[in-house]
């Protein structure tokens, strides 16, 4: 339940302030107009002034850019789009907090259980276990329950709790991958939509000129863009999660070899 909140709260937040951007831009595109208008009636007066210097032009920032160029784009498709970025996002944060909070130092917590067993106190190997976070200390402490039971056992018993530890590592990644593959599919069905709309102008026009088919066409191009950037940024993020996720469970494999030589050395000096 706290992971679903966690999404909740952040895709909440994420489309509060897409939201506010757009409300910003079409504010200003109001505002825009009525100066234009103002602009038309002193046009007479400005004629008869002397001519000054035009002040530079300010570029646009990207950001202005993309903001413009989503209300631009089809409402429907790009708000879909938009949805999936936030979703996906969503689960890739949420995967990147799990991930870092399981990382630990493993070497160190090694040398604890190797210092505990070494006075044969596995009591004490256990309680380092159980008070250090991640998979690796839990599948020590599993270890160190069959301690007793052979060296078999405890292998077989690490190397099963060891594939319950790897499945919480990748879960939610398919929802991650699912999104990455939407956006750039509802880009092209926008694509394809704008295109449809480009020619039933055609058809109402009875003529095929630049003008007639331009609207549709940009809208399809510009769904079609968003699509693939957001399919380009949540596979970044995914990326940097598969590469923690193989370095966790290098960890975990590393850590169950060292700690199965640790248990065979404390069974033969019993």
């Amino acid at each position: 339940m706290k992971k679903l909140f966690a999404i909740v709260a952040v895709m909440g937040l994420m489309t509060f302030g897409l939201t506010q951007s757009v409300m910003a831009q079409e504010e200003a595109a109001a505002s825009t107009e009525v100066v234009d208008s103002a602009a038309v009636d002193s046009a007479a007066v400005a004629e008869e002034a002397p001519v000054a210097e035009e002040a530079p032009v300010e570029e646009g920032s990207i950001h202005k850019e993309l903001k413009t160029k989503f209300i631009e784009g089809d409402a429907g498709f790009m708000s879909l789009v938009a949805v999936a970025l936030v979703i996906g996002l969503a689960f890739c944060i949420e995967r990147i907090i799990y991930l870092s909070l399981a990382e630990v130092n493993t070497k160190k917590l090694m040398a604890k259980i190797e210092e505990a067993l070494a006075k044969g106190d596995v009591e004490g190997a256990k309680t380092v276990c159980r008070n250090t976070r991640g998979p690796v200390a839990s599948i020590c402490y599993q270890g160190l329950m069959r301690i007793g039971e052979g060296i078999d056992v405890v292998e077989r018993s690490i190397v099963s709790y060891g594939g319950v530890q790897t499945a919480y590592l990748e879960k939610g990644c398919s929802w991650i991958t699912l999104f990455i593959a939407m956006a750039p599919s509802l880009g092209f069905l926008g694509t394809v939509i704008g295109m449809v709309a480009s020619f039933d102008a055609i058809e109402a026009a009875g003529d095929i000129s630049p003008t007639v088919v331009a609207g549709g066409m940009k809208v399809a191009l510009i769904t079609t863009i968003f699509g693939i950037v957001v399919a380009l940024i949540l596979q970044v993020f995914y990326n940097y999660i598969l590469s923690k996720i193989e370095a966790l469970t290098a960890d975990m494999e590393d850590s169950s070899i060292t700690l199965l030589d640790l248990i065979m050395k404390y069974n033969l000096k019993k």
